[in-house]
């Protein structure tokens, strides 16, 4: 495998043969099977929101943040579907995580699913640009071996959706049996599917799979777990970052315009610099937020 090669390839908008892409698939399922539920990450390092088929978007991410491996990244899932070029955006990133394995980290999230993909446009496109299902096939089966979270410097987990009345510790998560399809109920599925919401502790999820959990339990798991913050995506947030519960540590890391046709930048990114990570909710209220809301206000939005 030339990975540079297929980089440059996939970056000018060809895509990978049918062949290429499962070697590349097979290839990276050999990097991740070694990762844990709970992947250690440190800082300094960039955390992403959900890209769902926004390839050129995420081409002015890297331009703005930082190309991979000058800037570490962490996807927090949901790298496909609704947009129109889900499968470049995937080919991408299993590229990056090929050729810079430890500078690239990526989560599953809840379309990160043979079930989802079928309805919302990911089957669709590969049966499009490759005519036949085996690119969605080899991709699929990529998401079985995506790890679960990430925990940056110890202190601060990242997540697609949330936090699950059946998880406790973040022990807890690194037992979860994650080489699968998601199920619809239990710790998995919640971990991809949950939502803060303004209440104490649990509630039905109206999106019928997880949890809405509130700032009791988002501050009781942060004690018993000695972190300062959980970081997820999953919801579509307008200004691209919303910090919630106060000093009881979540935000939500949204790419805030994947509805408009993709045709907008699409992201906040939120970085954890080498900072002592006990200052962390408070350097973030004292300007870190801004200076990402700043940085996402400086590409054109059409």
């Amino acid at each position: 495998m030339d990975l540079d090669q297929w980089i440059v390839k996939v970056k000018e908008g060809q895509h990978l043969s049918e062949d290429e892409l499962q070697l590349l698939c097979e290839y990276v399922k050999e990097i991740l099977i070694e990762e844990s539920n709970v992947q250690p990450v440190n800082s300094p390092v960039t955390v992403c929101g959900d890209i769902h088929g926004q390839f050129h978007d995420l081409m002015k991410l890297f331009q703005t943040g930082g190309h991979v491996p000058e800037t570490n990244y962490i996807f927090m899932g949901d790298f496909v579907d609704r947009g129109y070029n889900s499968l470049e955006v995937f080919t991408i990133l299993l590229l990056l995580k090929a050729r810079y394995p430890a500078n690239i980290t990526l989560l599953r999230g809840n379309h990160e699913s043979r079930q989802l993909t079928q309805v919302y446009g990911f089957y669709d496109e590969c049966q499009r640009k490759y005519g036949n299902a085996n690119a969605w096939r080899y991709c699929t089966d990529v998401f079985d071996y995506l790890t679960l979270s990430a925990i940056i410097d110890g202190t601060v987990l990242c997540v697609h959706g949330g936090l699950s009345p059946d998880v406790r510790t973040v022990d807890q998560i690194r037992v979860i049996e994650r080489n699968c399809e998601i199920p619809h109920e239990g710790p998995f599925c919640d971990l991809m599917w949950s939502d803060p919401e303004d209440i104490e502790t649990w509630a039905v999820s109206p999106r019928g799979a997880g949890w809405l959990f509130g700032s009791r339990v988002t501050s009781e798991f942060n004690h018993i777990n000695k972190l300062d913050l959980v970081c997820r995506a999953h919801q579509l947030v307008q200004e691209g970052l919303k910090y919630m519960f106060q000093d009881k540590g979540l935000v939500t890391v949204s790419c805030h315009f994947y509805m408009s046709y993709n045709m907008a930048f699409f992201g906040s990114v939120f970085s954890v610099y080498s900072l002592i990570i006990s200052l962390l909710i408070g350097i973030c209220r004292c300007g870190l937020l801004q200076i990402i809301v700043t940085v996402a206000e400086m590409l054109p939005r059409y």
